[in-house]
């Protein structure tokens, strides 16, 4: 299995994350939506769902950390991670995405045949939040919901510790005061 790392920073209303989103290639090859969803499980992210992809608008969830897993076919998602903004990524079956809280995402292209499943860190309800429909006040709420997540115990993918989230710097406020920083100096 291979794992790829991507950053990401607060950019806009869209808080992100001071942990990197991973992407475990292979990580569940004989998936299958019962297979993947299991696997969720076991590693204490539950709460899960079956789906033909997901949203096709940009998101993000405050109140958990998603894992997103490719049960059949490919998808591709645009991700509000990487140096130059939204990144394009296409992942196929047996292929997970450990998402932090906060990162925006949507699905832009797939196979007809898509499935994907879906889990939250131990089994947290999930909110749907999109940047347009946000106000300082609301997103300033959205990044103190998302640092008081604790850190999942286990990777969905892996079974093992999230040592990638552990060695994450520390942040104390999200990116909120560089963004009301911003907001200051335009006014």
């Amino acid at each position: 299995m291979k794992t790829e790392r991507y950053s990401s920073t607060p950019r806009g209303m869209i808080p992100n994350s001071r942990f990197p989103l991973l992407v475990h290639r292979g990580a569940i090859p004989d998936g299958g939506t019962e297979a993947v969803k299991a696997h969720f499980r076991k590693n204490g992210w539950s709460n899960n769902w079956e789906y033909p992809g997901v949203y096709h608008y940009p998101h993000f969830h405050s109140t958990t950390h998603e894992c997103l897993g490719c049960a059949a076919g490919w998808m591709e998602f645009s991700l509000s991670v990487g140096d130059a903004g939204w990144t394009r990524l296409r992942i196929e079956a047996g292929d997970v995405i450990v998402m932090p809280a906060g990162v925006s995402h949507e699905h832009v292209d797939a196979l007809d045949d898509i499935m994907m499943c879906g889990g939250y860190a131990g089994g947290r309800d999930w909110d749907n939040i999109q940047e347009a429909h946000l106000t300082p006040e609301l997103y300033a709420q959205a990044c103190k919901r998302i640092m008081a997540l604790p850190i999942p115990d286990r990777d969905p993918a892996t079974g093992e510790a999230m040592t990638d989230w552990h060695a994450a710097p520390s942040s104390v406020d999200g990116g909120w005061n560089d963004w009301r920083d911003g907001l200051d100096k335009t006014a």
